[in-house]
């Protein structure tokens, strides 16, 4: 890949992965403190209602969670598909099929697995789009604990895919889950987004003009009917992710930076905090496994998920022009469908919208996402284990930076300075094993220092046909690894 485009999934594969560790810390809080002596407690904050009764505004704790907080987290969720359609995978529709095909067949078929188990169950459909969404930071943190050595070329696939799905879910929010509509607060809303987009392309900057707004984007949106995230998507999609001259950050990569943190740190960890909280006792998780409804739901995220992204991806790879990067396998596919079956965030969230007038369904449904994404979390890790070990050479390979430069060697095969400094890095090294020479012929033991440096020139002696080598060697490099 290219290596701006390396070093932003490494940045936020790193912060995914804090976001998912936070995310795991959040839900087991709740589950133990919904099924603890302090239950009562845990339902009373729950069910606490806060807030400006005369603008619509009085919404429980959970509400505010649900419908506020997680707006910040559909906002990055805006601001990263906008990045990815002007400077990422999205840019190149060729590059892009194939992680698209996957996203939309790995929706299609957990949502249809969900209909046949209710059809034929005779639960209740309403809940087919549960299972069709992927968690994004708890499924990129479990490929970064578990898939250290795996290529980049795999997380990228996966950012991708999780970026479409997320786009997708949106929509399925915006459809499906709108209530009757007040068109006098959608057009205010409607409004407001003109008015913020408007700013942003005449160079208004300043937080106290933006947050104002968002908030009160925000407050319209909800009270319009739609649900209250798509405010929060709209104002990511609207902000501008490609650099112009001069500029260090485009004003999306800046807003991200600042924001991210608040999201995976706070917003996302209170709403799996307060979403969570699932009774457990009395059988309910033996129950997921025999009603419908959340048969469906665990079905749909471990077999429909799975079934359907790498599907989809042997689909597009057999029947388009599209084709899968020379850095995967297909092992490779099939690990990360499953890897996809994590289905928490959003997944409890439609939940709650699909079964919003049964709190008792609603209850077992976010069991079933709970029981469903684990098992996929774990399948998937036994698969990517088995994977690991196959890229952990070449993953060496990768990173390998003999001449210190900063920049993976890798990436240096074609610029003349990298071999001059691997060269001026030989040239010590075999003074060093000249002096230890010029000591062994005078009888006299070599002192620690020299000792060192004829170690380091050791280490560093296989690599040296690499580095004269220049262009020649990057050609057998990249033989190598497409053999590999």
């Amino acid at each position: 890949m290219p290596l701006p485009e390396r070093n932003y999934l490494a940045d936020a594969l790193r912060t995914e992965t804090v976001g998912g560790l936070l995310l795991l810390v959040a839900a087991i809080a709740a589950l133990v403190w919904a099924n603890s002596p302090l239950s009562g407690s845990y339902e009373a904050v729950r069910d606490a209602h806060l807030g400006p009764a005369a603008l619509g505004l009085d919404l429980s704790v959970q509400h505010w969670a649900a419908d506020g907080l997680l707006t910040v987290f559909f906002f990055v969720a805006g601001i990263e598909l906008k990045r990815e359609l002007v400077a990422g995978e999205l840019r190149d529709p060729k590059a892009a099929a194939l992680p698209v095909v996957a996203a939309l067949c790995g929706m299609a078929v957990p949502a249809l697995v969900y209909v046949v188990t209710n059809a034929v169950g005779g639960g209740a459909l309403g809940g087919w789009a549960v299972p069709t969404a992927t968690d994004i930071a708890f499924a990129l943190a479990v490929l970064a604990v578990i898939g250290t050595s795996l290529p980049s070329a795999l997380r990228a696939f996966l950012l991708t895919l999780a970026v479409v799905d997320d786009l997708f879910a949106i929509l399925i929010i915006a459809v499906f889950f709108t209530g009757d509509l007040d068109f006098a607060a959608l057009g205010g809303a409607v409004a407001g987004l003109v008015l913020f987009w408007f700013l942003r392309r005449a160079g208004v900057r300043g937080w106290y003009v933006y947050v104002p707004l968002a908030l009160v984007n925000w407050a319209l949106m909800y009270n319009s009917g739609v649900h209250a995230t798509i405010a929060g998507v709209a104002m990511g999609l609207m902000l501008r992710c490609h650099r112009q001259d001069g500029e260090e950050q485009s004003p999306g990569e800046r807003v991200e930076h600042l924001i991210r943190p608040f999201s995976a740190g706070l917003a996302v960890p209170l709403f799996a905090l307060f979403s969570a909280g699932v009774p457990l006792a009395g059988g309910a998780l033996a129950e997921v496994f025999t009603r419908p409804e959340t048969l469906g739901v665990v079905l749909g995220l471990v077999v429909g998920k799975t079934v359907g992204v790498f599907g989809g991806t042997w689909l597009a790879a057999r029947f388009t022009r599209a084709s899968l990067n020379e850095e995967l396998d297909w092992g490779d596919v099939l690990a990360l469908a499953s890897l996809a079956g994590i289905g928490f965030t959003v997944s409890l969230l439609i939940g709650e919208l699909a079964f919003a007038d049964d709190p008792a369904t609603t209850a077992e449904v976010k069991a079933a996402v709970l029981v469903g994404s684990l098992i996929a979390a774990l399948l998937a890790t036994v698969l990517l284990r088995l994977r690991v070990r196959r890229y952990r050479a070449l993953y060496e390979e990768e990173e390998r930076d003999e001449d210190r430069s900063g920049v993976p060697d890798v990436y240096e095969q074609d610029d003349p300075e990298h071999h001059r400094r691997m060269a001026a890095l030989y040239e010590e090294k075999a003074a060093a094993h000249r002096r230890l020479a010029e000591a062994a012929e005078r009888g006299r033991p070599a002192d620690a220092a020299e000792v060192t440096e004829a170690a380091e020139a050791a280490k560093g002696a296989g690599a040296a046909a690499r580095a004269e080598g220049g262009a020649e060697a990057a050609t057998r490099d990249g033989d190598r690894r497409r053999t590999a």
